[in-house]
């Protein structure tokens, strides 16, 4: 087919009829001009094609196969090569069930511990989320399916997700909410965006034109189609003058009605629908161009994939000797989540599995099993309890498999605390008394509080695993895997630590990101807050260094690249890979900015005494934050550290590089207007250091002894924040002077 020539055939009836779905999965088909209809299904982590064609409401039971680690534990990767091979299978499975579009990845960003949809999403950081995303999409996308990234913005909460706003500033948007999305239309080129069913600031994303057109299609370059969440649209002649080009899920009342009214009486531009229809019937024939027919898929090669992926994601958060455990000893596994495991959420993306594996079913003799507790109770079932402490006494070691049950978490709903169920809490405080070579496996979306952690030698998180979660577990507690994974957001000590505590989930529908720029890490450690783990923190069986850090340039302007190479060795006996982090921080800066950023990383496979030279390009924006002023991204000239190390808490090595910014500010100054905020004038710098460089009057010496010590340092701060008319009140000039030098910098 041709898009274009078919759009020129088609009437305005059927224009606006076919921006919207044909029934819960599928494009609308137009027989007389040869235009077939196309399915997308659920994802991002397995398959959720539903069975039949009569389910309007999509909660038809779905076909039986693979369900792969969800995005939480995707992230703790730290490897883009991880989401390649997994977008590659999901691509080849979509091909051999006839599915053009699989819905996903999620890049929202984990704002609080608490949205109940964290599972599906990425991190808590920006950089590694469209990392991790662009690299799935492009993989997915090259077997010929088309990703659809979600949810298009701001979506980080389940409470009033489908009608509430959130409220922002447009630094913290375009700095915090949108560089994965930029990075996974530009980097990944997504064929697809779902836009949000919530506003920002009071515009709902199906009709926000600033968010489909201006930042996506105009600053960014997008060339595919926007289609909505389910249900989302709220007008849908003002969705398609925004940008908006799909409305799901359709159905039989689906007759654009709405759109062909808004055309006839002028509301709506034609050419405007035009644009939309062409979106669509391009989406269309491109999946035809690239449909493999015959394609298969093997499902038992999809299950060692999941479980490969579930090992590589999985976090060793604690290890004070005791794992790998050994064969030979008397281990025991405690906990119902030993025996049935929680590897997946609740929701559109839950995939129907045949039969996940079990630790238990894993490890086999290796060891014994005590159940400990009820999942479906938080309340003490004294009998279990006491089987378990009679188990662990008699133990060489003890695992108790943890976490949060599916109750806790699931799209639709937020959390309401970050505890786990009291009878988890007693458990493994009990069995870490009567044996104190006790190790946690935790199994769950998103962090929770820890108050036995102290006592608790080992823990090993393995988020939502997947299918195979519970092998890979016994891969790695008996060091057949060697753990690498890394914490893609921080765990707080306790829910109230957390940044967005006092503004989450709002009220009466409007939540106001308050912390600004100031999520997750970038919050913690700008306030030296003690964490139960930081951002980036994972162990391993073996041990790495870091050393020779080097960059090409020590001088740059911010529109060269800077290469930045270290080497790392593996200082340790066994083979294992290690997690390289590369963080920027402004030493100095006339805004608010985070101690420093996450900019690249990459994961290197290395053999006992190995020693590889890793290297990274750090453009514009790994020294830049966003700049209402000039409504982009901005640098503002001085020394900037790079960083390198392994975790944000642990940094190894670091150098300093001076970046001069090329692009300068320009506003009006008035007598207002202050020395400080000179600086960032074009002109006003160079009169700035020229009325410093003319200081007259006391000494330092004596200055300090007519007001103090530390007198110096307070005239400075005094200057910088002085209005430029003081300078007049100060006898440094004469009124005229004054108007004569705002003229001239405002020329």
């Amino acid at each position: 087919m041709n898009a274009k020539e078919i759009l020129k055939e088609m009437t305005l009836e059927e224009k606006a009829a076919f921006c919207s779905g044909r029934d819960f999965w599928h494009t609308k088909k137009l027989d007389r001009l040869g235009v077939p209809s196309v399915m997308m299904c659920d994802g991002p982590h397995g398959l959720r094609k539903q069975e039949g064609e009569g389910d309007h409401l999509g909660i038809n039971k779905s076909i039986e196969t693979v369900c792969y680690p969800t995005a939480a534990a995707l992230a703790s990767s730290f490897d883009r090569d991880v989401m390649t091979r997994l977008g590659k299978a999901l691509g080849q499975e979509c091909q051999a069930e006839n599915v053009a579009m699989l819905l996903g990845p999620g890049l929202n960003i984990k704002r609080s511990p608490l949205c109940g949809r964290n599972f599906e999403y990425f991190s808590e950081d920006p950089y590694l989320a469209g990392e991790m995303g662009a690299s799935y999409v492009k993989a997915l996308q090259g077997e010929g399916v088309a990703a659809c990234a979600k949810h298009f913005a701001c979506n980080d909460q389940e409470t009033r997700r489908m009608s509430g706003s959130s409220e922002l500033d447009e630094r913290t948007l375009h700095e915090i909410y949108l560089p994965a999305f930029e990075a996974v239309v530009k980097k990944g080129k997504t064929r697809s965006l779902m836009c949000a069913y919530n506003a920002i600031n009071g515009s709902y994303c199906a009709e926000n034109r600033y968010l489909l057109t201006d930042i996506l299609r105009d600053r960014w370059g997008f060339d595919g189609f926007v289609v909505t969440d389910w249900g989302a649209v709220k007008g849908r002649a003002r969705g398609v003058q925004a940008g908006l080009d799909l409305e799901m899920p359709g159905g039989p009342g689906a007759t654009g009605e709405e759109i062909l009214e808004a055309v006839k009486d002028g509301s709506l531009k034609e050419e405007d629908l035009d644009k939309a229809v062409l979106n669509l019937l391009s989406f269309v024939e491109r999946s035809l161009a690239e449909k493999k027919e015959g394609a298969g898929i093997d499902r038992k090669a999809c299950s060692a994939l999941a479980r490969d992926l579930a090992g590589e994601c999985a976090v060793l958060l604690k290890n004070e000797g005791i794992l790998p455990l050994k064969e030979g000893q008397k281990i025991v596994f405690i906990g119902e989540f030993a025996e049935r495991p929680r590897y997946q959420g609740a929701g559109s993306s839950h995939i129907n599995v045949p039969h996940p594996v079990s630790a238990l079913e894993e490890a086999g003799s290796l060891v014994s099993y005590a159940r400990g507790y009820d999942a479906h109770s938080e309340k003490t079932d004294e009998a279990l309890l006491q089987e378990a402490l009679e188990a662990a006494a008699a133990a060489d070691a003890c695992v108790v498999f943890a976490g949060l049950p599916d109750v806790f978490e699931s799209e639709g709903a937020d959390r309401e605390h970050m505890h786990l169920p009291a009878n988890q809490n007693e458990l493994i405080e009990k069995v870490a008394a009567v044996n104190p070579r006790t190790t946690v496996v935790y199994h769950g979306g998103s962090p929770a509080e820890l108050p036995w952690l102290d006592r608790v030698p080992a823990m090993l998180c393995m988020y939502l695993g997947g299918e195979q979660s519970g092998a890979a577990a016994v891969d790695l507690l008996f060091g057949r895997v060697n753990p690498s994974g890394r914490l893609a957001e921080t765990w707080p000590i306790r829910l109230q630590d957390n940044p967005s505590y006092l503004n989450f989930p709002g009220e009466d529908g409007v939540v106001t990101y308050a912390e600004g720029i100031f999520v997750g890490y970038r919050y913690y450690d700008k306030k030296e807050m003690a964490v139960n783990f930081p951002f980036g923190h994972g162990l391993s069986y073996t041990d790495f260094a870091f050393s020779n850090l080097k960059t090409d340039k020590e001088r740059m302007t911010d529109q060269e690249a800077l290469t930045v190479t270290v080497d790392v060795t593996n200082t340790g006996d066994m083979a294992g890979k290690a997690v390289v982090q590369l963080y920027v921080g402004d030493t100095e800066s006339t805004v608010r900015r985070p101690v420093r950023e996450l900019r690249d990383f990459a994961k290197v496979l290395l053999m006992p005494g190995e020693t590889k030279t890793l290297s990274f390009t750090l453009d514009k924006r790994a020294f830049a934050y966003y700049e209402p002023k000039v409504h982009d991204f901005f640098v503002e000239s001085g020394d900037f550290v790079i960083g390198i190390g392994e975790s944000s808490r642990k940094i190894c090595l670091e150098k300093k590089v001076f970046v001069e910014g090329t692009t300068t500010i320009s506003f009006t100054i008035t007598e207002t207007s202050t020395i400080g905020q000179l600086m960032k004038h074009p002109k006003g710098a160079a009169f700035v250091r020229q009325m410093i460089g003319k200081k007259s009057g006391p000494t330092d010496a004596q200055q300090a002894e007519a007001m103090g010590e530390g007198s110096e340092k307070m005239m400075q701060k005094m200057m910088f924040e002085m209005p430029l008319g003081s300078l007049v009140s100060y006898g440094r000039m004469s009124a005229a002077q004054l108007k004569s030098l705002i003229a001239s910098l405002n020329e």
